[in-house]
């Protein structure tokens, strides 16, 4: 079984150390790292935000390593600019000061042309992960077979309970907050030429300005020959990271197997998957989930278990298997995002204390991980 590479792009917020507040001094914090880092850090949609990208890598470890090493480096830098480097996927407190726009052309189109969708509450932090290399037609055919599971890829990652000053009883609020841009959601069952009209279609009818606001939970990179999955937050706990990557890589090279063998993928309908995801975003693991094939409910926790073990094959391949286990429990025990997010209101009595539980750290070296 091949083993595939897989790569991570977090972005962050940067937030004041006075209020924890957002702050536009993504230009300052880049510039000071870009000779360092390379295209490794890149600017977000909003000035307020800053994005890193691992290099591709077959190996966990070295995954964990490069996302410490990215992480240090533009905290440390956050922190000489006066703010923080924070993990959250929606601004925890609201923003103080005008949200600005990166100051590049796409990104002032979108600006135009979406002017009802820019504002702070639309500000979204995502983990995406990539795995690859795959060329576009066996991207998209694997996408097909992955679709019913990403929701499960969802419930563990959820960590935006808090927006703009309150609870907004979901898990992932930014799922929420991101939906209103077109074409977010589960990817459709496509083969290479459906996907090329189907897109082309989009962006010549200017419903889309580019491929790349192509936003399905699951599509072909543009830039990089990889099946790409944006269905997660951003996460402070660099251990749910490791594990969702590597879940993903997993599960990818199981279902590789039956890609090539011509199985066909499951047909779950629409209906069902947006359901599962909207569950999914919710309650995170802690509540119930739906399996879209069979249109059953189950508990969430249920379903990463059914998870873990189709994924089997991928991980043990890959030296995984005991790895991912492990961190499963983990996240069991210690909960998401969300559950710390919403203990870190309970331990401080403050919002503060949230947005500063989701600070990265500038420390460079990393914690061992399970073998």
């Amino acid at each position: 079984m091949d083993v595939l590479t897989m790569g991570v792009e977090e972005e962050y917020l940067l937030v004041d150390r006075v209020g924890r507040t957002p702050v536009n001094r993504a230009p300052e914090v880049i510039g000071a790292v870009t000779a360092r880092l390379g295209d490794q850090v890149q600017a977000e949609f909003y000035n307020a935000q800053v994005e890193v990208c691992t290099q591709p890598t077959a190996d966990r470890a070295d995954l964990r390593q490069q996302l410490v090493r990215l992480r240090g480096t533009v905290a440390r830098s956050a922190s000489d600019a006066g703010c923080l480097l924070v993990a959250s996927a929606v601004p925890v407190i609201a923003p103080q000061e005008p949200l600005t726009v990166t100051d590049c052309e796409r990104y002032r189109r979108m600006a135009r042309r979406f002017a009802s969708l820019v504002g702070p509450s639309r500000l979204v932090c995502g983990c995406h992960v990539h795995v690859g290399a795959l060329e576009r037609g066996r991207a998209l055919t694997l996408s097909n077979h992955m679709r019913p599971w990403l929701p499960v890829f969802q419930s563990l990652t959820g960590n935006s309970p808090f927006a703009c000053g309150r609870d907004t009883g979901f898990d992932s609020w930014r799922s929420v907050a991101f939906s209103c841009w077109p074409t977010v959601g589960p990817p459709p069952l496509l083969d290479e030429p459906g996907y090329l009209e189907y897109v082309d279609g989009l962006v010549g009818s200017g419903v889309l300005l580019d491929r790349r606001m192509l936003y399905w939970y699951a599509r072909p990179s543009e830039h990089v020959p990889t099946l790409e999955f944006r269905v997660a937050d951003v996460n402070a706990d660099l251990d749910t990271v490791v594990l969702l990557a590597a879940l993903i890589r997993g599960l990818a090279g199981t279902l590789l197997a039956e890609v090539d063998a011509d199985v066909p993928p499951p047909e779950p309908a629409t209906a069902m998957l947006r359901r599962a995801h909207e569950l999914a975003a919710a309650h995170g693991i802690d509540g119930p989930g739906l399996d879209p094939v069979s249109g059953l409910e189950h508990p969430a926790a249920v379903l990463v278990e059914r998870l873990l073990e189709r994924a089997a094959p991928g991980l043990a391949a890959a030296g995984d298997l005991y790895a991912v286990h492990s961190l499963w429990d983990g996240l069991r025990r210690q909960g998401t995002g969300a559950s710390r997010q919403r203990a870190a209101l309970e331990r401080t009595g403050s919002l503060r204390g949230v947005v500063d539980s989701l600070a990265v750290s500038t420390a460079t070296a990393a914690a061992p991980l399970a073998h």
